[in-house]
């Protein structure tokens, strides 16, 4: 009970301090927040991008790869299913300072939301497990890893190819302004 009204706390913090990207942040996460239950008797299910099975079944596949644009195509769609690499810069996105805070109250709140929703159910990990949720997280967090392996072997592959970013580091620059194509 004391994290939720911890949650609550921050909750009022983070959209009381006036920024519309916590706002909007807390309106949009305080749904999945709260029904995060639904996630340990595996009512719910978080969707595995079918990119992210693809490299779980062969994160070092060649075929199609004959081409650079080929390799950046699929470092794309890994990079759409996955995030941002490593390798890439931080993106500016304008925000102040304050602002960061306040989306960072936020999320704060919403993980206590979050806990003191799930805390409440007794033996919630032998639900887990006996509902397959947990099984099913381990295969998400298996797909998240075998497409981040696929993603560094596919720069690697456009690097020896002489290939430009984004079907390479993007620190990487190719040997001639002729790169391979």
């Amino acid at each position: 009970m004391a994290s939720l009204q911890h949650g609550i706390a921050l909750l009022l913090v983070a959209t009381g301090l006036g920024s519309c990207s916590a706002a909007s942040q807390v309106r949009d996460g305080v749904g999945a927040a709260v029904t995060a239950p639904l996630d340990d008797f595996n009512l719910r299910r978080e969707f595995i991008p079918t990119v992210l099975l693809q490299a779980e079944g062969n994160p070092y596949d060649t075929r199609n790869l004959n081409q650079c644009t080929t390799i950046a195509a699929e470092v794309i769609r890994l990079n759409n299913a996955l995030g941002p690499d490593t390798d890439e810069p931080p993106h500016d996105d304008g925000t102040r300072l304050s602002e960061r805070a306040q989306d960072a109250a936020a999320r704060a709140a919403l993980d206590a939301i979050r806990n003191s929703v799930t805390d409440f159910i007794p033996g919630r990990n032998w639900i887990r497990r006996l509902s397959g949720a947990e099984q099913h997280s381990r295969s998400v967090q298996s797909a998240i890893q075998a497409g981040r392996s696929r993603r560094a072997y596919l720069k690697g592959l456009g690097m020896q190819r002489n290939c430009a970013p984004p079907a390479s580091p993007s620190w990487y620059r190719p040997r001639s302004a002729a790169y391979a194509q």
